[in-house]
């Protein structure tokens, strides 16, 4: 791998033409301990591997533990470029199959609460971003907090992770609702954790007591399947080799099941309402602390 903190120019040099929409999804849960930040660095790789230009946000305020996963030491976040102290393209480091990431920042909590002129100052700091990019994953923190829901309000896609356990499906239903009653948010797209079986049918069985539960209590929310990720002791050794499990163990089951995930999420239709690149996700993340954000829709 190339070094984290000097991303490969020459691989992510922009095409000629038009810059094309970049999908933003972000990655939450209800609760900690789901596997949520490894499914987004693993997600993240495996859509790079698949030839797309992807950047890893770590937007868990609380807990910045991409870096960690990854074995990174950055040495300036998007802290950093809010109090105009650095450039993003400075801030940015490489993972692997060449995706970027941003490291976490505290004071991203602060974006709701920025002057005009600052708006103006951390829109442009992404829109000067050189590097052409396919695709935005956003590593929410777990749980409830405004940033979680600043985050994924902003996002075009929310993609909730949930695992076979009594308080993930609770609190995972507890997020659809405060982002579907208070939010306005309708679809969302579920991902089944650390099943016990390299098949989909405990994937499933988990997402039918989801969509159970939000049948019941809930009117209009759209649940989607995305797939399962296997328990696979692979992954766990991945993690202490500060490798993504499609580094260490390419082979293995967890790795062909990011995969496949991977290619289901690029054939995701863009939302009808899609505009332009990085720099709208800011700025709907900046306004998402108000009123007047209108909820993404994805079409059906």
């Amino acid at each position: 791998m190339p070094p984290a903190s000097e991303p490969n120019m020459a691989r992510l040099s922009p095409p000629a033409g038009a810059v094309s929409p970049v999908r933003v999804l972000a990655v939450s849960s209800g609760k900690g301990g789901v596997g949520k930040t490894n499914v987004s660095v693993n997600l993240s790789a495996a859509l790079a591997q698949g030839g797309k230009r992807v950047m890893l946000l770590d937007a868990d305020l609380g807990l910045a533990n991409v870096d960690v996963l990854l074995g990174l030491q950055p040495k300036a976040n998007l802290y950093h470029v809010l109090n105009g102290e650095k450039t993003l393209e400075e801030v940015l480091l490489e993972g692997p199959a060449g995706m970027l990431i941003v490291p976490a920042a505290s004071g991203i909590a602060r974006m709701a609460d920025l002057e005009p002129a600052q708006h103006v100052g951390i829109i442009r700091a992404f829109s000067a971003l050189s590097h052409p990019l396919d695709v935005l994953v956003v590593d929410t923190a777990a749980g409830l907090h405004d940033s979680v829901t600043r985050f994924c309000r902003a996002a075009q896609e929310v993609l909730v992770v949930v695992c076979d356990e009594p308080a993930s499906i609770t609190d995972a239903y507890a997020l659809i609702k405060v982002l579907h009653r208070d939010h306005g948010l309708m679809r969302f797209r579920i991902l089944a954790n650390m099943v016990r079986n390299d098949n989909e049918d405990e994937g499933r069985a988990l997402f039918r007591k989801l969509v159970s539960v939000c049948d019941r209590f809930l009117e209009d929310v759209i649940l989607d399947y995305v797939g399962a990720i296997p328990h696979d002791d692979l992954l766990r050794k991945a993690v202490q080799r500060r490798q993504t499990v499609l580094e260490a163990y390419p082979s293995s089951p967890a790795a062909r099941a990011f995969r496949t995930i991977a290619g289901r999420v690029d054939q995701w239709p863009m939302p009808r309402n899609t505009r332009g690149g990085i720099e709208f996700f800011v700025e709907r993340l900046i306004n998402s602390g108000r009123n007047d954000l209108e909820p993404v829709t994805s079409v059906p």
